[in-house]
C-alpha cells in the first residue's frame, strides 16, 4: 500500500526540515506504545510516522523520495536502508523515552528495551561511496592506491589494492569504513567506484589494448618493422607489405588482464601511414616518376 509521508505526518511538501521535526514530536507522544499500552493501533500510526520522519528528516533519502515517488524510493531503499543513521534519541529523552524503546518496536523487539537474551535487530550503519580516479596501467597492473576521504569530521588516509584488469565503473569494497551503526551494530562499509584515465598511448576495449603506430609511406608500399609499445618491454614486428592506414597487427596475449589474473587480452598494434610535409628535390622526383608509373 502506498504511503505518502507528508500526509502521514500532516505537512505540506514543501515543508522546512524544522516543521517536519516538530510534527513528528506531536504524533509521536501522542502514539508512543508507552502511552498507550496495549494499543496497536496507536502502535502501529507510532510505526507509521516514525518511518515518514526517518526518510523526511534525511535530506538525501527526502531527495529521492520526492524524485522518484513511493514505488521507486522503496525499490533503492529497503527497510534497513530508511533507519540508518536515523536518530531520534534529542526528541525523546525529554519525554523520558529511551531510543531502545523506539526500535524495540520498530525491528520487533517488543515494547521497552530489550531485556537480557531479547532479540533486537542489529543494524548496519549506513555504506558510504566515493569515486576514484586511477591511471589505466595502474588499472591493467594493479597496485597500491592512497585514498583520502573524510568521515564523521575526520581525515582518514587507506591504502587501498587495486586489482589487475580493473575497470571503470566497478566498485571496490573496504569494509568497516561506512558509517556507525544506530543501534551498536557494525559499521557499514565505504565503496570506492573506479574511473579510469586516459592514457597518452593506449586505449582499452574490454581486454583488448589499441596503440598507435607510425610507418612511413615507403613501408606501407613495400613492408616493414615497427616497434610497438606494450605493457612491458616494446615489441619489434613486421608490417607487411600494402599495409594501409587504419590497418591492425594484432600481438596476442599483450593486452589487458583479464579480472583474476589468469590470462590476458590481446594488443593491437593500428598503423597510422605518415605523409611528409616537405620533400627533397630528389624526394619529389622520385615520386613524380612513381606516379608516371601508375603508382
Amino acid at each position: 500500500m502506498a504511503k505518502d509521508y507528508y500526509a502521514v505526518l500532516g505537512v505540506q511538501k514543501t515543508a522546512p526540515a524544522d516543521e517536519i521535526k516538530k510534527a513528528y514530536r506531536k504524533l509521536a507522544l501522542k502514539f508512543h506504545p508507552d502511552k498507550n499500552p496495549g494499543d496497536k493501533k496507536a502502535e502501529e500510526k507510532f510505526k507509521e510516522i516514525t518511518e515518514a520522519y526517518a526518510v523526511l528528516s534525511d535530506a538525501e533519502k527526502r531527495r529521492q523520495y520526492d524524485q522518484f515517488g513511493e514505488s521507486g524510493f522503496h525499490q533503492r531503499y529497503s527497510q534497513e536502508d530508511i533507519y540508518r543513521n536515523f536518530d531520534v534519541g534529542d526528541i525523546f529523552r525529554e519525554f523520558g523515552f529511551g531510543t531502545d524503546d523506539i526500535f524495540g518496536h520498530l525491528f520487533g523487539g517488543g515494547r521497552g528495551r530489550p531485556q537480557g537474551g531479547g532479540s533486537r535487530q542489529v543494524i548496519k550503519g549506513q555504506d558510504y561511496s566515493m569515486q576514484i580516479a586511477i591511471p589505466l596501467r595502474q588499472a591493467l597492473l594493479g597496485g597500491e592506491r592512497r585514498v583520502d576521504f573524510r568521515a564523521q569530521g575526520q581525515a582518514e588516509h587507506l591504502q587501498v589494492r587495486i586489482p589487475p584488469g580493473i575497470e571503470s565503473g566497478q566498485k571496490l569494497r573496504v569494509a568497516g569504513k561506512g558509517g556507525p551503526s544506530p543501534m551498536g551494530g557494525p559499521p557499514g562499509d565505504l565503496f570506492l567506484e573506479i574511473r579510469i584515465e586516459p592514457d597518452p598511448l593506449f586505449t582499452r576495449e574490454g581486454e583488448d589494448l589499441f596503440v598507435k603506430v607510425q610507418i612511413p609511406f615507403s613501408g606501407a608500399c613495400l613492408g616493414t618493422t615497427v616497434d610497438v609499445p606494450t605493457l612491458g618491454e616494446g615489441k619489434r614486428v613486421k608490417v607487411p607489405a600494402g599495409m594501409s592506414s587504419g590497418g591492425r597487427i594484432r600481438l596476442k596475449g599483450f593486452g589487458a588482464p583479464v579480472r583474476g589474473g589468469k590470462s590476458h587480452g590481446d594488443l593491437y598494434a593500428v598503423i597510422e601511414v605518415t605523409v611528409p610535409q616537405q620533400l627533397s628535390d630528389e624526394q619529389r622526383k622520385l615520386l613524380e616518376k612513381l606516379r608516371d608509373s601508375g603508382l
